[in-house]
């Protein structure tokens, strides 16, 4: 993890948020402050483009995962849920990765529907054993694991592929191609985020949240409740 400086696109710097870095880097036993992890790694850098275009003053945390255990992924995972919620902040979280690499079509799109299906299901666990069982050369594996403990960290109830292609779409080249998949991860709706904090505070604090100044039309609704 680097948590601080600027990286350098072709559409500008792009600054490190320093507050999220320390945050996550104290709250994960894993995580080492290392700028040198991300000399030669672009799977980051490839991202930031897209990010500047539709934010132009998009702060990120950079974070390079190494060969560990599953239960290091999740580690990490979690410590950046706990951070961003410690903060209360609004943050998007990407994890970036091919799928299979240089495999006939049919071989890749049979492997890849397998690893995508588990990350659909929201299943760490289910994700690694696949990857092992397959042999799948899904490069960045151990980013999607935590994000996806991330995600079920902060309340996520669903994912949705919006898109599965491979190389040979493009070249025409089907005997040896590279997978790659978009999957948008969603959360909570406002209202029953707003429920788990008003019940955290009160458990963690003694304290009754103040209703939000600004309600969602959810929240507006005539409806029972339970407790």
């Amino acid at each position: 993890i680097t948590t601080e400086g600027a990286w350098k696109t072709p559409l500008g710097e792009v600054e490190i948020d320093s507050e999220l870095g320390r945050r996550i880097l104290a709250a994960s036993d894993y995580l080492e402050e290392d700028h040198l992890a991300h000399q030669h790694e672009h799977s980051i850098e490839v991202q930031l483009p897209f990010l500047q275009y539709f934010k132009p003053d998009v702060r990120f945390v950079p974070i390079a995962l190494a060969h560990a255990s599953g239960d290091v992924y999740k580690e990490i995972g979690r410590a950046v849920a706990r951070a961003v919620e410690e903060l209360k902040i609004e943050a998007v979280i990407i994890a970036s990765s091919d799928m299979t690499h240089y495999e006939p079509q049919k071989s890749a799109e049979k492997k890849d529907t397998q690893a995508i299906q588990a990350i659909l299901e929201l299943d760490e666990e289910e994700l690694l054993e696949r990857i092992d069982a397959l042999n799948i050369s899904m490069c960045g594996y151990a980013p999607t694991v935590s994000l996806i403990s991330a995600a079920r960290e902060m309340g996520a109830t669903g994912a949705e592929l919006v898109k599965y292609q491979t190389s040979g779409n493009v070249t025409g080249d089907y005997s040896r191609v590279v997978g790659y998949a978009g999957i948008i991860i969603t959360g909570m709706s406002p209202l029953v985020r707003l429920a788990k904090e008003a019940v955290e505070m009160y458990v963690r604090e003694a304290k009754i949240m103040t209703p939000p100044k600004e309600l969602t039309p959810e929240m507006k609704e005539k409806a029972g409740v339970f407790v």
